[in-house]
This record gives structure tokens, sequence and C-alpha cells, in this order.
């Protein structure tokens, strides 16, 4: 007891920042160095699971780390230690550039949490809005400003990987805006693009800040949703079929409006980003041939 106050004490005090996450991505442990580089307070971080906190990680080349690949989610998952640079969100709205290493710790041979330790690499300071704009550029779609495929595949990944580990169900929805090339070829390309900005944005209003709805393609976007059961799908894919379908599009003076199709599927352990998709395109299509403006969910 007396030492593990002693390490305690130690690690409470060192220059470096760190701090403890457990196994559910909670973090329990915030040391006064964290506090300094940060300035966030232990009050700001504990309680907070990661993907929640302020600090925003991002990494060199301006992509948001929760997404890309987290250092410590990696390191409870796979048991490996790693090294990293990333940019941090200090509480006054800058960056801060940072070093970080991130460890699991284990508890009789099982992984229990992860540390993170970090230390300022640099003694620039980074306008938060330049940052923002790189990690824009990297992950958003240009017309639409919605996350583009790469981000989309990324978070999916994630999700697949997760959902053993934390228990959830995880659904992939896909949808195409029916008749979209005869919409072009009747009002012009400029009309088309104000209807995906249209539409996704009418989607995005939907959309939790723990799921994720991209530009997959063309006219086609797709959705990563995590849902409490099965039966949730159709009611979620019928929220979406209805919204669009009841979104009024305006273009030089007319008012138009778009229907889509909807597949989805609810991923399964052992999916992979290409088995997952393919399922709900699968599903998708069946939309389409049972007359469009509808959702199709896997069989149950």
């Amino acid at each position: 007891m007396e030492n593990e106050k002693l390490y305690l004490e130690i690690v409470e005090n060192m220059r470096e920042g760190a701090y403890f996450a457990n196994g559910d991505k909670k973090i329990i442990f915030w040391n006064n160095a964290a506090e300094n580089i940060s300035g966030y307070t232990k009050e700001d971080m504990i309680g907070k699971h990661c993907q929640d906190t302020p600090l925003q990680h991002i990494n060199c080349e301006g992509n948001k780390i929760c997404v890309e690949g987290c250092p410590l989610h990696l390191a409870l998952m796979d048991g490996e230690s790693r090294k990293h640079d990333v940019f941090l969100k200090h509480v006054e709205g800058h960056r801060v550039a940072v070093s970080v290493s991130t460890f699991p710790v284990r508890e009789n041979g099982e992984i229990v949490g992860a540390v993170e330790i970090f230390t300022p690499s640099s003694l620039v300071i980074y306008d938060d809005d330049l940052i923002t704009q790189l990690a824009s550029s990297a992950t958003n779609d240009h017309l639409t400003g919605i996350p583009n495929r790469r981000m989309v595949e990324t978070f999916l990944d994630l999700r697949l990987k997760e959902m053993a580990l934390y228990k959830y169900k995880v659904c992939v929805i896909l949808l195409d805006i029916d008749h979209f090339r005869d919409f072009n070829n009747t009002y012009g390309h400029d009309a088309g693009d104000v209807v995906l900005k249209t539409v996704s944005s009418s989607i995005t209003k939907m959309t939790r800040n723990t799921d994720l709805f991209g530009r997959w393609g063309g006219e086609e976007f797709l959705g990563i949703h995590t849902i409490k059961s099965d039966s949730d799908t159709l009611l979620l894919g019928e929220k979406i079929r209805a919204s669009v379908e009841g979104t009024q599009i305006e273009y030089e003076g007319a008012m138009l409006s778009v229907t889509v199709s909807i597949g989805i599927t609810v991923a399964k352990v052992g999916d992979t980003i290409e088995s997952v998709v393919k399922r709900a395109d699968d599903l998708m299509y069946k939309s389409k041939q049972n007359g469009r403006n509808c959702v199709t969910i896997d069989a149950t």
C-alpha cells in the first residue's frame, strides 16, 4: 500500500502529462502535468470516455485519430505499445504539438486499461482554424462537406473492431438517390450538386455524434449507426427515407424533390468492410427493384 502511494505521488508530480483509462476507455486518472499542458483540470477529464473529451487529437496529416486509429484504443485491443506525434486541443482553443507514448496495463495477465504519457514536442502554438482546415480537407467530401469515402471506411473499420470488445450492435445503411442521372439530364449538373448537398445536409441533421454518415461515391451515401436491437433498423431507415422525400429543394425558382432507395444490414462478428457493405448494397438494389423510395433490411 505504501509503495502504491509512492508510485502515485511520483506519477502525479512528474513533468510529463499522464492519464489512465480503463478497459471501457473511461479516464480515471489525470495528473498535474496533464492539466498544465492541456489546460484541462481533473474535474474536466476524469469520468469521461476518451472519445468524448475536448482534446480532439489530430495527427500530423490532419486526421482525427479517434477515427483514424486511436493509440490508446489499439493498445487495449492488441496489447502493443505505441508512440505518435499528435496535436491536442488546448482549453484556450489553440493546438499543442505533443509526443505521445501509449501502453497497456495488465492485471493477472489481462489488459485492464491503458496509460498515455505525453509531452510538448514543439514551442510553436498552432492556430486551431488552420489545423481544422487541414483535417477537413483530408477527411471531408469537397462538394457536400460531409465525411468522404476514406473517412467512412476508416470509421467503419474501427466500429467493426470495437463490436466484439464493447458488445454493441452496428448497422450499415447504404442509400442511393433515385433516378439521379435522369435528374441531371433534365435540370443540369449544377442542380444535381444542389441535390447532393441538400440530401446530405438533411440526413446529417439526423445523425448522432457517435455515428457517421458520409458520401460513398456519386449519388450513394453510407451511414454507420449503433443500435440497440435489429428491429431498430427499419425505423431508422424509414426516418431517413421520409426526411429526404419531404425535403424541398429550391433551384432557380423551382421547388424540386427526390427520393432514395435504402438498404440496411446489421454487422456480424467477422465482417469486413467489403462483406458488410456488399450486403447493404444488395439490399439497396432490392429497394430499387421494389419500386424505389423504400427501405429493405436484413431478413429476420
